[in-house]
């Protein structure tokens, strides 16, 4: 028997990824962080204590049995490991490189209470890249329904509620409406973070599974959600659309050339090759000085794809300090490392014109902080007299995000007083057969927290349909053994 475990046993430190140096990577698109060698996750899998509470899993939103992975790992049982975690989740590449794991499942890891948390992402990564190197995929046997279910949206919610649809024997078609698939994963984060190639690789596994692509194509403008119900034939539709329309200021000067969002920088670099200009026909504004007004993963983004595109400076325009950042202290700590200027407890208060429709400044007001607000940071308050101008041709807002109005232009669908999608607690809308979850409906949330919210959908989207999952305890009245709500009925062949 294997000696139990002691924080006293285990490696003391956290095993290190290894990373592309600062000023090399600061001006190229390749991945910064490299992933863990075989070696690498045998000794980071040793930390693991096995904790029989599993707080872990508990701390993550789809539950991966975390323990049970990480065990494999260590007894070099990398399928095994990799079976594990896509019992419930359908992207490890990509959760163990975006995913906020010290928000979640490291977050409340028990070693984290004396030492450096276990590396659960970096493994979950480790694991989900070799998946892709040996080709390995879980195609379990699919019992075809009649049955057609229409997604609206290929971001990882609407990838997660496919997937779970397809292996109830459903005809899964997802609807994007940009021209390849991926939704905010390949037009919201870059390369260097995120590679396209680990993303189509995850969805070729979908592909495998029988879900189509319909790419370029925006709901809400060639048909509605009620004509895929009435018209095109859908027996159940999930919208998973996101929220990405942008923030603005709202102060003087927003409409002045070189005034952008986060996420139309991001979309033209990431999605529309607009790094690669002139090789593609996607431009952007030329810009030596670039200022990134907030301090979240897509400013941080936004500010590290400015440098990769030929900035001289780049700054984080900040009304709080470093401590209330959003953003992930990795990215942080990487974007330092490149050389991003840092501007803590400045707030804007106009963009100023340069006499002929541009960018000059970004006049700011410092700022201190006061009480906490209802986000439990402190409120910032602007300081009297404490103006001052900051040189720049290029103003990116990455300050947040709200729903696109489309859905509910076009459809009875309910709303919220935000705009965003109202559910109920099984995540159905108040179209009869029509569920949402993800942004659409929460707001900016994790690829992980969006993918949770499609798996939840399609498990009420199943219960709409009476298709039972297995495991599912049956209830009323049976024939033969078997719910006669159910239609998953499959066919025998008496003797």
């Amino acid at each position: 028997m294997a000696k139990k475990r002691t924080v006293r046993t285990i490696p003391q430190s956290r095993t290190p990824m290894p990373e592309q140096a600062p000023q090399v990577r600061a001006r190229n698109f390749a991945e910064v962080a490299c992933g863990y060698r075989p070696e690498d996750a045998q000794r980071e899998a040793e930390r693991c204590l096995e904790c029989p509470d599993e707080p872990c899993v508990r701390g993550c939103p789809v539950g991966v049995d975390i323990p049970a992975f990480i065990r494999r790992i260590g007894a070099r049982d990398l399928r095994g490991a990799y079976d594990v975690i896509t019992n419930t989740n359908l992207l490890p590449a990509v959760c163990g490189r975006v995913c906020p794991q010290e928000n979640q499942c490291e977050g409340v890891c028990t070693v984290g209470d004396t030492l450096e948390p276990v590396a659960i992402g970096r493994l979950e990564r480790f694991v989900g890249d070799t998946a892709i190197r040996e080709g390995w995929v879980n195609v379990p046997y699919i019992e075809p329904t009649k049955f057609r279910v229409g997604i609206v949206g290929s971001g990882p919610a609407g990838m997660a509620c496919a997937a779970d649809m397809a292996k109830a024997g459903c005809e899964v078609v997802v609807y994007e409406a940009f021209h390849q698939p991926g939704g905010v994963l390949r037009y919201g984060i870059p390369d260097f973070r995120l590679p396209n190639e680990v993303i189509d690789a995850e969805i070729d596994k979908l592909r495998q599974l029988g879900v189509r692509f319909e790419c370029n194509t925006l709901v809400g403008r060639l048909f509605t959600i009620e004509q895929m119900i009435d018209e095109l034939g859908f027996h159940a539709v999930f919208v998973g659309v996101g929220a990405g329309y942008p923030t603005m200021l709202g102060i003087p000067g927003d409409s002045l050339n070189g005034v952008l969002s986060a996420n139309e920088l991001l979309t033209r670099c990431n999605l529309m090759r607009a790094r690669d200009y002139p090789n593609f026909d996607t431009p952007l504004p030329p810009a030596r000085r670039v200022a990134v007004v907030g301090a979240g993963n897509t400013a941080m983004d936004a500010m590290r794809v400015s440098l990769r595109l030929g900035a001289q400076q780049v700054a984080c325009i900040y009304r709080r300090s470093r401590t209330e950042a959003p953003a992930r202290l990795e990215e942080v700590h990487h974007a330092e490392q490149e050389g991003v200027q840092f501007h803590w407890l400045s707030n804007p208060v106009a963009v100023l014109d340069d006499g002929n429709g541009s960018v000059r400044a970004l006049r700011c007001v410092r700022m201190e902080l006061g009480e906490p607000d209802a986000s439990g940071r402190r409120r910032p308050v602007a300081v009297p007299g404490s103006e001052f101008d900051f040189e720049t041709d290029l103003v990116v807002y990455a300050i947040g995000t709200n729903a696109n109005p489309i859905m509910g232009q076009t459809s009875g669908l309910k709303l919220n007083e935000w705009g965003y999608i109202w559910t109920d607690d099984t995540l159905a809308t108040s179209l009869a057969g029509v569920f949402a979850g993800g942004d659409i409906v929460t707001g900016a949330a994790t690829v992980i927290q969006a993918m949770g919210a499609g798996r939840r959908a399609a498990a009420s989207m199943k219960r709409y349909l009476g298709l039972r999952d297995s495991g599912e305890a049956q209830s009323g009245t049976t024939l033969f053994g078997i719910d006669i709500a159910e239609r998953s009925f499959t066919r025998v062949r008496a003797a």
